[in-house]
């Protein structure tokens, strides 16, 4: 789905509002979200799943093709996981 797919998903179901209100609603919620995940808090959509931030440690690993050891530096990466009212309906599972 794409951003767009959802503006017209979310137009649909709430009549009355203007297409380009529902943008911009959806605009400052996900730049909400974004700016909480820079500042590295957990983010939680009750029934949906949760968002945080985890730090991966330095490494040195070996280029399969060239034999060379090559390091890499400590990340960040994002974790998202699922709530339990997702995850069954994903699984085939009744509500």
């Amino acid at each position: 789905m794409l951003k767009k797919d959802l503006i017209d998903q979310v137009t649909e179901k709430m009549n009355g509002y203007l297409k380009k209100d529902i943008s911009q609603a959806i605009d400052i919620i996900l730049d909400s979200i974004t700016e909480a995940l820079i500042e590295e808090r957990r983010v939680e959509i009750r029934g949906f799943g949760s968002f945080s931030v985890r730090h991966r440690k330095a490494r040195s690993t070996k280029n399969p093709r060239t034999g060379e050891v090559m390091n890499i530096p400590p990340r960040k990466t994002l974790h998202f996981t699922m709530s339990k009212s997702l995850k069954k309906p994903l699984a085939g599972e009744s509500k």
